[in-house]
């Protein structure tokens, strides 16, 4: 006899199909999965040495914005007291 002849032997081939699909359909959601994840941790390195290297380059700028500033209060004291000694020279 012919195991396809049975009652329900359809039923059983259709639903070992279909877990078969269904397997395969995961099988393929988890690489994809896995993919994704590899590429978000790469980012994410990525994203962490950009902020390290960025707090790196805030503090540069801080130093660096003191410096211009002393700069900048002492050429405003010099020119300052050049203009109040030219301001002196005319009044004579």
């Amino acid at each position: 006899m012919d195991r396809n002849n049975y009652p329900g032997s359809k039923h059983q081939q259709s639903s070992a199909t279909s877990m078969n699909a269904t397997s395969t359909n995961k099988n393929r959601q988890y690489a994809h999965l896995h993919a994704q994840l590899a590429q978000l941790n790469a980012h994410l390195a990525d994203t962490e040495n950009l902020v390290r290297m960025t707090a790196v380059q805030a503090q540069d700028m801080r130093f660096l914005g003191g410096y211009v500033g002393a700069l900048f209060m002492g050429s405003a004291k010099v020119l300052g007291e050049e203009s109040v000694q030219g301001g002196r020279g005319r009044e004579k």
